[in-house]
């Protein structure tokens, strides 16, 4: 090594010097518990899991919450980074959108949310496309978004799979906390393309699309049923008997068993009503997204026990939509129906939406502010499967939290911070 005192004129670097600079170093990175300690202060510390804290204090260590409770009684490591807000809030969690999938350019080459070619493929895998370095990722997150609920889009039959995975880190491995979530299921219109609308398509293949309502359930069904017959069949006792490994078929038979939750995405009335017969008929689990016209059938979706992923507040109120509610989330909550919220998905820009504002409409209608931080934190945890880990600040789970300077959803707030397992990951107010 040489140590340069000019442009021209170099001299070696005795080699014990080096080395003992390189043992300092080491050895402060290992002696600091700084590295592993974090202590998160808010004028109001919205956990989730209790009511709010006022001058509260959140201690994470080794990317988990350690404590959290009054600044008066907490023990704050002296020696500990610590941050400041006016609020804090869980990490939020957006419960259905397709970033990862679409980006950030919005052009041909990184949109991959969505394949026409078939109506059915419950097969098409969302971790196998998702690109958590993509800038869409990145822009989200800066609004205190840690956990989305991403996949395949609707617009076919069955379009594919959703994962679940947090906003942060070069692996989607390292990140991801359920690699299947639900199959992505379409009823309606969005479905709807071959047959007597097969103009709208302009050129595309249609043949294997469905044309009518009667005709999109139909081949559900069919699929389905196909799938019983599959698991039975590959449990026979005589190897001779067992089918060839079917990737659509699997997919489906973990349906079936229970395993993994149609997320239905329909809007009108009679579609919900259809998705709650066809769960009932195969016993499934479902989770209805979209549901604009859910108003029309609370006491059907209430009886049959299922959740609502609404769909954006501010979605384009046509077609399908045209009949949705600025109330709808309130509408449902009032019921007893559990309810989150999404930024959703629309072919046109914007591709993505923040769910943070979606939420923050239905907050000034009808909502209050706890049912809409819950509608995307612990509430939205609790129908994708995972509030054992994140949605609420709480001893023992992930280290994800969200910083503000004043009321989240007033537009005129900016979050100030990030913290996702422990890391500060956003320190630039948006």
């Amino acid at each position: 090594m040489m140590q340069c005192k000019s442009r021209n004129y170099c001299t070696p670097v005795k080699s014990e010097i080096v080395g003992l600079i390189a043992g300092l170093i080491v050895g402060l990175m290992i002696s600091s518990p700084a590295s592993s300690q974090l202590v998160i202060r808010g004028d109001i510390v919205h956990t989730m899991a209790g009511p709010p804290i006022k001058d509260g204090v959140v201690v994470i260590r080794n990317g988990k919450i350690e404590s959290v409770g009054p600044a008066a009684d907490a023990r704050i490591p002296p020696e500990a980074r610590t941050l400041t807000a006016k609020v804090v809030t869980p990490g939020l969690i957006d419960a259905h959108t397709v970033v990862g999938l679409t980006g950030f350019l919005n052009q041909r080459q990184d949109q991959d949310q969505l394949e026409h070619s078939e109506a059915m493929q419950p097969e098409l895998r969302a971790i196998d496309a998702y690109n958590g370095k993509d800038r869409l990722v990145d822009w989200v997150r800066g609004f205190g978004i840690t956990t989305i609920h991403t996949g395949h889009a609707p617009g076919e039959v069955i379009s594919g799979q959703t994962m679940i995975v947090k906003t942060v880190g070069n692996s989607v491995e390292e990140n991801v906390l359920a690699p299947i979530a639900m199959v992505a299921v379409t009823l309606g219109e969005g479905a709807i393309k071959g047959g007597r609308r097969a103009w709208f398509r302009r050129g595309e293949e249609t043949r294997k699309s469905p044309g009518t309502r009667s005709k999109v359930a139909a081949l559900l069904r069919g699929e389905l049923i196909r799938a019983g017959d599959y698991v039975r069949k590959r449990a026979s006792a005589d190897a001779e008997k067992r089918p060839d490994r079917d990737l659509r078929l699997e997919v489906l038979a973990r349906v079936l068993k229970g395993e993994l939750p149609l997320l239905v995405t329909a809007h009108r009335a009679h579609d919900i009503v259809t998705a709650l017969r066809l769960a009932k008929e195969f016993g499934v689990r479902l989770v209805l997204d979209g549901a604009a016209e859910s108003y029309l059938v609370i006491e059907e979706i209430k009886a049959a026990g299922v959740p609502v992923i609404v769909h954006p507040s501010m979605a384009r109120a046509r077609g399908e939509l045209e009949n949705l509610s600025f109330e709808t989330a309130a509408t449902l909550l009032r019921a007893g129906i559990p309810v989150a919220m999404q930024s959703g998905y629309e072919s046109y820009v914007p591709k993505t939406r923040v769910v943070l504002f979606e939420t923050a409409i239905a907050a000034a209608n009808g909502l209050s502010f706890e049912q809409a931080l819950g509608a995307i934190t612990i509430d939205a945890a609790r129908i994708l499967g995972i509030d054992g880990r994140v949605g609420s600040l709480e001893v023992g789970k992930d280290a994800d939290l969200a910083l503000y300077d004043g009321d989240p959803f007033e537009y005129t707030s900016h979050c100030v911070g990030v913290i996702i397992n422990g890391e500060v990951v956003e320190e630039e107010a948006r």
